[in-house]
C-alpha cells in the first residue's frame, strides 16, 4: 500500500497495525468522542451543578458545609484523573482506560440491583458481601439511594418540604455512590480528551490543524452537555423531583458509553510506553551517581539511541535544552559507559545511562510544575460556580410571575458565553492576532491563560458587587427574614458570563498546552494537569472557606459566609479571592517567561518544533 495511506504519528488500528488515514480516525471518530463527552458531562454535572442544594435541601447541611462537600467531592474527582492518566500511559492505553471508567461510571449488575431493592423493601440492610461487588457502582447507586433512601417524605427536597431524618447507614450509602461516579468520571475525562486528540495525525497539516481545533470543540461539548442537566433537569430537581434527574443522568451515562463502544472500529491507537515513575527514577538515580562528572561543551557527550530505534518504539526524540544541568549527568557517556556498551546496545544499564530524551521528559515535568501551579488559584474562582454562586443565588430574587428559576440553572449563562467565546476566538480573534503577528497561529496557550487569569478576577469583583447590592436590598426590604433579597437573581449573569469567556482562555489554552508539552508516553498525564489543577482549586476553596469562616466568626460575629447569607459578608470573600488572583497573575507571568518550550526531533529526523518551536514566550 502507498505510503502515504498510512498515519506520521505512529498510530495504530485496534489489531495494532499502523493506522490507514482513509480507515480510521479523522473527525469521523472525533465527532463521536465530542457526542461520548457531551452525554457524559450532562450525566455528571446533573449531578455535580445541583449537589450543594441537594446537601442543604435532602441532607439539610448548612451553606458552609455544603459548600466544603461539593468542594471535596470535585476535588476527588480529579484527583482520579492521575490514577486514569497512570494506567492509561503505562500499561492499559487510552481506549481501554476510557472503557472501564466509563463503565464505574455508570454500570451497576441486572442481578444485584433487584435484589438490592428487595432486600431495602423487606427493612433489611444488604449484606456486606454486595458492597464488594465491582458491578455496584456509579450513578446507578446514586439513583437508588436518593429514590428509596433519602427523599422520604414523596416530594421532599424542595424549598418548602423538609425531608426526614437519616441513619448513618443511609447516609454512607449515599456518600458511596457519589464517590464512585467520581472515581468513574475521574478516571475517564483526562484520557477522553487526549484520546479525541489521537484520532488527528499531528504531522499531516490538515489533520494538524484539526487536532488543534478539537480541544476547543471538546470543551464547547463539554460545556453543552451540562447546558441540559442545568436548566431541563436543574428545574426539575429544584422542583423537588431529585429521583427522575438521577435516572436521567443515569440513561445518559449509558447512552454515552454504548456511543463509545460503537466507534472501536474506527479509532485510532497509541500503545502504551510503561510505567513514566521507573524512568523518573532511572534519571534521578543515574545523575546523582555521575555527580562529579565533568560536562562539555555542546551536546556531542551525551547519549542517545539511532532513529531506527526511536521510529520502532513510536516515540520522537525530544531534542536537548539548556537548564536543570545536574540532570544532564545521567546522559554523559563514562568510561565505565563505554565499556559496558556492545554494539547492539544491549549492554546499557539504564540506572546507570539515560538517554537525551528521557532526561528531557523529567525536565519538562519540572517545567511545566511552576506553569501547573500558577492556574490552581484560577480553579478556585471556577468552582464557585458550583458552591457560593449557587448558594448566592438561591438567597436572591428567583421568580419570574409564577414560574422558579432554579439557582444552579443560572451556570446556563455560564456554557452560553463559552460557547460564543471559543467562535468568537476561533473565527475572529485568533486570525486577527495572527495576522497582526504575520504569523500562522495566534496567540500562544500561555498568552491565552494569562488572559483568562485577568478575565477571572473581574468576574471575582463582580460577583462581589452583586453581593453588596444583594445585602443592601435585603437590609432594607426584608431585614429580619432568611435568605432573602428582592435583588432579582439575572444580576448574576455578568459573573457567570466573565467566568465562562475566562475558561475559552484558561481551560482550552490547558488542554492545548499540557497535552503539546507533555512527552509522547506521558500525553495522557498532560490532560490529568488540567484535571488536577481543578482538583486542587477545589481543595483550596475548601480551605479557604474554612479559614474564613473560623477567622470572621470570632466575638460571636456570624461569620462571611453564614446559613443566613444576610447576616453574612460574602461580598469580602470574593474580594478576597480578587486579590489572590492578582497575586497569582504576577507571579504566573514570571513563569511564564521562564517557561521553555519542548522541541521534538520529528521522525523524519527533522526538527519538528510546532508550538515548541519558539524556546520563550510572555504573556
Amino acid at each position: 500500500m502507498d505510503e502515504e495511506a498510512y498515519t506520521l504519528d505512529g498510530a495504530v488500528d485496534r489489531h495494532g497495525q499502523p493506522a490507514i488515514r482513509a480507515r480510521t480516525g479523522t473527525w469521523v471518530s472525533g465527532i463521536l468522542l465530542l457526542v461520548n463527552q457531551g452525554l457524559a458531562t450532562l450525566a455528571f454535572f446533573g449531578v455535580g451543578v445541583n449537589l450543594v442544594l441537594f446537601l442543604t435541601r435532602v441532607l439539610d447541611q448548612d451553606n458552609a458545609a455544603a459548600a466544603n462537600n461539593v468542594s471535596k467531592w470535585l476535588g476527588t474527582v480529579y484527583v482520579f484523573s492521575l490514577l486514569g492518566a497512570f494506567l492509561s500511559d503505562s500499561y492499559w492505553g487510552r481506549y481501554k482506560t476510557c472503557a472501564i471508567f466509563q463503565a464505574i461510571f455508570v454500570v451497576v449488575s441486572s442481578i444485584n440491583l433487584p435484589l438490592l431493592r428487595i432486600l431495602i423493601q423487606a427493612g433489611k440492610r444488604p449484606n456486606a458481601s454486595l458492597f464488594r461487588l465491582r458491578t455496584l457502582q456509579g450513578l446507578v447507586l446514586l439513583s437508588v439511594s436518593s429514590s428509596v433512601f433519602l427523599l422520604k417524605p414523596h416530594g421532599c427536597g424542595d424549598e418548602q418540604t423538609p425531608c426526614g431524618s437519616h441513619s448513618t447507614f443511609h447516609i454512607i450509602f449515599f456518600y458511596l455512590s457519589v464517590y464512585l461516579v467520581a472515581l468513574g468520571n475521574g478516571g475517564y475525562q483526562p484520557n477522553i480528551a487526549t484520546f479525541g486528540a489521537d484520532q488527528f495525525d499531528e504531522e499531516h497539516p490538515t489533520e494538524g490543524h484539526a487536532k488543534v481545533a478539537f480541544f476547543s470543540y471538546f470543551y464547547l461539548a463539554l460545556n453543552l452537555g451540562s447546558l441540559f442537566s442545568n436548566t431541563v433537569l436543574g428545574y426539575f430537581e429544584d422542583q423537588g423531583m431529585w429521583a427522575l434527574g438521577f435516572w436521567a443522568f443515569t440513561a445518559s451515562a449509558f447512552l454515552a458509553l454504548v456511543l463509545f463502544l460503537i466507534g472501536t472500529p474506527r479509532y485510532r491507537h497509541f500503545e502504551p510506553k510503561g510505567n513514566p515513575l521507573s524512568r523518573f527514577c532511572q534519571v534521578l538515580v543515574a545523575a546523582t551517581r555521575k555527580w562529579k562528572a565533568k560536562m562539555t561543551q555542546g551536546d556531542n557527550s551525551l547519549f542517545e539511541v539511532d532513529k531506527m530505534k526511536s521510529a520502532f518504539n513510536g516515540d520522537r526524540k525530544i531534542l536537548h535544552t539548556d537548564g536543570f544541568r545536574f540532570l544532564d549527568k545521567a546522559a554523559i557517556m563514562t568510561t565505565k559507559d563505554h565499556a559496558e556498551q556492545d554494539e547492539k546496545f544491549y549492554g546499557r544499564n539504564p540506572w546507570c545511562l539515560c538517554t537525551v530524551t528521557q532526561v528531557e521528559e523529567v525536565k519538562c515535568i519540572l517545567r511545566l510544575l511552576p506553569i501547573w501551579l500558577c492556574t490552581i488559584l484560577y480553579s478556585v474562582v471556577f468552582t464557585q460556580m458550583a458552591s457560593l454562586f449557587v448558594e448566592q443565588g438561591a438567597a436572591m430574587k428567583t421568580n419570574i410571575s409564577n414560574f422558579n428559576i432554579p439557582a444552579a440553572g443560572m451556570s446556563s449563562f455560564d456554557i452560553l458565553s463559552v460557547a460564543v467565546f471559543i467562535f468568537l476566538y476561533r473565527f475572529a480573534l485568533d486570525p486577527i492576532v495572527a495576522k497582526i503577528k504575520s504569523e500562522p497561529k495566534g496567540l500562544t496557550e500561555l498568552q491565552r491563560m494569562g488572559i483568562g487569569l485577568v478575565i477571572a478576577i473581574l468576574a471575582m469583583v463582580a460577583a462581589g458587587v452583586v453581593e453588596v447590592w444583594r445585602l443592601r436590598d435585603a437590609k432594607e426590604d426584608c431585614p429580619n427574614c432568611v435568605n432573602a433579597s428582592s435583588l432579582s437573581i439575572f444580576w448574576q449573569i455578568p459573573q457567570y458570563m466573565l467566568i465562562g469567556a475566562s475558561e475559552v482562555f484558561m481551560y482550552v489554552g490547558q488542554l492545548e498546552f499540557f497535552n503539546g508539552q507533555a512527552p509522547d508516553g506521558l500525553k495522557s498525564f498532560g490532560s490529568a494537569l488540567c484535571m488536577t489543577s481543578i482538583s486542587l482549586g477545589n481543595y483550596v476553596s475548601d480551605l479557604l472557606v474554612t479559614i474564613v469562616m473560623k477567622v470572621s466568626t470570632k466575638d460571636d460575629l456570624p461569620g462571611w459566609i453564614p446559613g443566613n447569607l444576610n447576616q453574612g459578608h460574602l461580598d469580602r470573600f470574593f474580594f478576597l479571592l480578587a486579590a489572590l488572583t492578582m497575586v497569582d497573575l504576577v507571579i504566573y507571568v514570571i513563569c511564564a517567561k521562564w517557561y521553555k518550550y519542548i522541541k521534538f526531533e520529528g521522525r523524519n529526523g527533522a526538527d519538528d518544533n510546532g508550538d515548541g518551536g519558539q524556546m520563550e514566550h510572555s504573556v
